[in-house]
């Protein structure tokens, strides 16, 4: 409420303050006109200066609401991964450690480096730039701008922004609803018959699979003689789960590096008691129980007891959304104009993966008379039936019975509250006041508390009755002993006992008040002497404040979680000139120049720790050159910072997985000596480390208070070829060039591992923290630290082409068959560099996919859609064309920052091309039907060893990047009243 009046106060006073400085005031005979500003002044993304029939100098590719209705979209991050400039993110087809969020990731230089935004204004908090809060049945266009736009925008805007405009001044009401779902053949017949020889179930030959229901209703009301308009909308979303047992690419965890293998995790259902107490006669022996049901050990045999963990693990994640929003405006006169909005969107969405287990990483200690163990097995692990002594081991023991199931949870809102307003044809301005909120909430059933674990195998015999020790001296009454010494499993008491509900609580703010003044310039005089357009300027400040308060419960504490907090308050202000030099003058249609300065102060603060002020500038300079009416050149340079964000600085320091492999583990591709700079001993080497289970390592994560700012320099130069002899055609061709220097990141481990390797590098082998005992990278005392530090630089750069074009049939067949509509995006990626460290050496990832490259780079993509408009109806059916260049496996290359464990059999993903066609129909003036299908040839993803996989992967493929589901079909129905 004080804010709010702050900034009406602040809206009054400026009003008071611009009218005594109009025209009218300073000088009396100053011409006017009586044409409205407000009905020629448009905004552009790209820059925040308001003028008649301003065009950006900045490239910018656009979606809209038609695009997004062809390709049957219920999620917008689907309509913006098809398009060349972005790299698949976080999406709905991962589940394995998905916080539930969809991001946006231009140019694959992080999302944490692009600037999600809603009518101009930041969408929520830069942690949380959750794209399902977008509501895709209200977006009129997705502009995305390439390049640094920290000048104009602030932080974050280092790669571009994303810049979603939404619909609003809607009159009537409009009601929409979606169904589609996923038709799928599995025929991968090599893969089948190797699932068959494990004894895995394949999957069904044919499913029907995937239901997603949308329905959305929006509407709108215009009063006061058209001074006033509010408009609202709701909507609800539904997407049943998918599971990876369902499709034949997904339905065992592979492995391989010449042929395709079913593998699996070492947390076995047969268990696996590797022994880390000297004493015992099987020392670092890696045991199982009898796969007949006896109480006696075996020889642990990989090949045959590793647990498939894929079966229950979702391809595609449940999720059901809720979300609502209205849109307000007021005009009183010219000058004073109130306007407000506000969002709302709850969103459910259940992640599930195999059952947890005990385990390995961790010395559980047993005793050796506990009645549970038969006395071969007292034997093996203790030496003797009868000793009263404890003894220690690595326990891998899958409870498989219930999936682990995260039920996540997210609600956001998001309002805004304003005044804006034209003092005179030359003079206006905006202030605004912005509130946003993000609560996550993730509670993860079906877990097993390692704590537990602790009290429950240290059993003893009272009166014939296992019993914990810890219930007989009193310190957990509750404790229910867990027999693991067969593969009949622990009771459904045990398990009771052991399994516990981890959640979290996250909670983001964002209040953002901001203000600007735009004044055109040429009404004083100030223009070029060769221009009839004068100088125009935006003068802008902004106070912006982000929270972060993260909270675990004691379940989450004990497996290694941590409470956090932060706060970082930023202030700027800034300023943009828009100069026209030269117009309409021989070989000079247009020459003009735009320059914008943005000056920051921010400071971070938490709990636990407090940093000092930093200021950063930003600036921009760019222009743009039409000879005549057909061509326009324009070139860009930036300079653009990112402070870092809450998490990178305040995120406590935690354990978690990172998909890795050991190269000193049983595979051995390193020699002693290399191993021996890792940690591991000569007595361990070739022997006893114990591999990451299903390749995944212990990473060390967590914030940095001490981070900098990165800086970036980016600049761009393109034309836009708009011919008047061909009306129907629009071409543009843009470079681009992104070179960010200290970027915040971790140190990827497969590099560190690799560097410690090669090099002997000391800061890369003193992050190697291996197990005293086993050697493992896995669990609390085995793994790789990769914190969040300031490291090297990156670099890309590329070219993007567009185009559009119109052919009307009718002039090449003299017959009225209505228009054919082109349209084309692609990009070619011409380098995509990176420094991990300053001064030590880089890695180019274009063209490569895998360990330390992440997600697929091909060098070339593109999307040609071609729409036949029908003259005889209001109908039209469009075909579209996704090319996704092939890539190469990234350790088969000789760089020492990419190399490790090569493949033939996964060293090449070839080009991926998928059809997809749509239609619409519209009847009876305010109906309209439509039907897609996307993939139409049902085309298989790429099929690859989890031990490539790194980045978005999910089900022996990279989910967000090819179409995990196969076929998917759309029928949608509107109507207009």
């Amino acid at each position: 409420m004080s804010m709010t009046r702050n900034s009406l106060l602040l809206g009054a006073a400026c009003t008071a303050l611009l009218t005594a400085m109009s025209p009218a005031a300073m000088a009396q005979d100053t011409p006017t006109t009586d044409a409205s500003p407000a009905e020629t002044t448009v905004v552009v993304t790209g820059t925040r200066i308001k003028r008649p029939n301003l065009k950006s100098n900045s490239p910018i590719t656009t979606v809209d609401a038609t695009e997004i209705k062809a390709q049957g979209a219920t999620t917008i991050e689907t309509v913006l991964n098809n398009m060349p400039q972005v790299t698949a993110d976080a999406s709905q087809g991962v589940s394995n450690g998905s916080d539930g969020t969809a991001q946006v990731n231009l140019r694959n230089l992080g999302s944490n480096r692009n600037l999600v935004m809603i009518d101009g204004q930041r969408a929520l908090p830069g942690e949380a730039s959750d794209l399902n809060f977008i509501p895709s049945a209200m977006v009129e266009r997705v502009d995305v701008v390439t390049g640094g736009a920290s000048a104009v925008y602030g932080s974050d805007a280092i790669s571009g922004v994303v810049n979603f405009i939404l619909k609003k001044n809607l009159t009537g009401i409009h009601l929409d609803a979606q169904y589609g779902f996923s038709d799928h053949t599995n025929d991968n017949d090599s893969l089948r018959d190797l699932q068959s020889s494990y004894g895995f179930e394949t999957a069904p030959k044919h499913v029907t699979d995937g239901s997603t229901y949308t329905i959305n209703l929006s509407g709108g009301k215009t009063f006061a003689d058209g001074r006033g308009n509010i408009s609202g909308f709701i909507g609800y979303r539904k997407a049943e789960p998918v599971t990876q047992d369902s499709r034949d690419y997904s339905a065992c965890a592979l492995s391989g590096t010449t042929s395709f293998a079913c593998s699996g995790s070492s947390n076995s259902a047969y268990g696996k008691f590797t022994s880390s107490d000297p004493s015992s006669p099987s020392y670092l022996t890696p045991l199982a129980d009898n796969p007949d049901g006896s109480k006696t050990f075996v020889p642990y045999d990989s090949s045959t007891m590793a647990y498939n963990t894929n079966p229950l693990n979702y391809i595609q994640r449940s999720d059901k959304r809720l979300s609502a929003g209205v849109f307000g405006h007021y005009k009183f006169n010219e000058a004073v104009e109130v306007y407000g909005t506000f969002i709302a969107m709850k969103d459910r969405s259940l992640s599930q993966v195999a059952p947890s287990a005990i385990w390995q990483g961790t010395d559980f200690t047993i005793n050796c008379d506990n009645p549970l163990m038969s006395d071969a097995q007292k034997t093996s692990l203790c030496g003797s039936t009868t000793s009263t002594a404890d003894t220690t081991a690595q326990i891998g023991y899958r409870f498989a019975s219930l999936p682990r199931i995260g039920d996540i949870r997210h609600e956001d809102y998001r309002g805004t509250i304003g005044m804006r307003g034209q003092i005179n044809d030359n003079i206006s301005y905006d202030i605004n006041y912005l509130q946003s909120v993000v609560f996550y909430h993730n509670d993860y059933y079906n877990d097993i508390n390692q704590s537990k674990v602790v009290n429950a195998l240290q059993v003893v015999d009272v009166n014939g009755v296992a019993t914990c020790k810890s219930v007989v001296d009193g310190t957990d009454p509750d404790c229910v002993p867990v027999d693991i010494f067969s593969t009949a499993g622990p009771s459904a008491e045990a398990l009771a006992y052991l399994s516990d509900v981890s959640s979290t609580r996250n909670t983001l703010r964002e209040r953002n008040l901001s203000g600007s003044l735009n004044i055109d310039f040429g009404a004083y005089g100030l223009k070029s002497p060769w221009a009839s357009d004068g100088v125009a300027s935006v003068f802008g400040a902004e106070s912006r404040v982000d929270t972060l308060n993260y909270v675990v419960n004691q379940v989450a504490l004990d497996n290694g979680g941590t409470n956090s907090d932060g706060r970082v308050s930023t202030n700027e202000i800034y300023t943009e000139f828009n100069v026209p030099v030269i117009q309409d003058k021989p070989w000079v249609k247009d020459l003009t120049l735009d320059f914008g300065l943005r000056g920051s102060a921010y400071k971070a603060s938490s709990s636990t720790s407090d940093s000092p002020l930093k200021h950063t500038t930003t600036w921009k300079i760019d222009g743009q050159y039409a000879p005549n009416s057909d061509i326009r050149f324009r070139a860009s340079y930036n300079k653009a910072v990112r402070a870092p964000s809450i998490s990178e600085l305040f995120t406590a320091q935690a354990l978690g997985n990172v998909t890795a492999n050991d190269p000193c583990g049983s595979e051995m591709t390193a020699t002693l000596a290399q191993c021996e700079l890792t940690g591991v001993t000569a007595a361990q080497y070739g022997s006893i480390i114990l591999d990451c289970p299903s390749q995944q390592c212990t990473q060390q994560y967590g914030g940095n208070p001490n981070l900098n700012p990165e800086t970036a320099k980016t600049y761009t130069f393109g034309f836009v070829y708009t011919p008047a002899r061909v009306r129907a055609l629009n071409l543009s061709v843009d470079y681009y060039n992104i070179h960010v220097d200290d970027y915040i990141s971790t140190v990827d481990p497969t590099l560190i591992l690799n560097q410690c390797l090669t090099t002997g590098n000391s800061f890369y082998c003193n992050l190697i923290h291996r197990n005293s005992k086993t050697g493992i990278l896995y669990g609390t005392d085995g793994y790789v630290i990769s914190t969040n530090v300031n490291t090297g630089y990156l670099q890309t750069s590329g070219v993007d082409v567009s185009a559009n074009y119109a052919l009307d049939i009718e002039s090449l067949f003299n017959k009225n068959l209505g228009r054919v509509n082109f349209t084309f995006m692609g990009t070619r990626l011409l380098e995509q560099v990176t420094e991990p460290l300053p001064g030590l050496g880089t890695y180019d990832c274009k063209g490569l996919f895998g360990p330390t490259c992440g997600n697929p780079n091909p060098e070339w993509r593109h999307t040609l859609r071609a729409t036949w408009a029908m003259p005889w109806a209001d109908a039209n059916l469009s075909v579209n064309w996704r090319y996704f260049g092939a890539v190469k496996l990234s350790s088969n290359t000789d760089n020492a920052y990419l190399a490790g464990t090569t493949s033939t059999l996964n060293s090449e993903i070839k080009a991926y091309n998928y059809i997809d066609l749509s239609g619409s129909y519209k009847f009876a003036g305010r109906y309209s039907v439509r039907a897609s299908i996307n993939n139409l040839f049902d085309k298989d993803p790429p099929v690859l060893a989890s031990n490539v996989l790194t980045g978005t992967a999910n089900g022996n493929t990279y989910a967000s990047a090819y179409d995990t589901l196969g076929r998917t079909i759309m029928v949608g129905i509107t109507a207009d009243f």
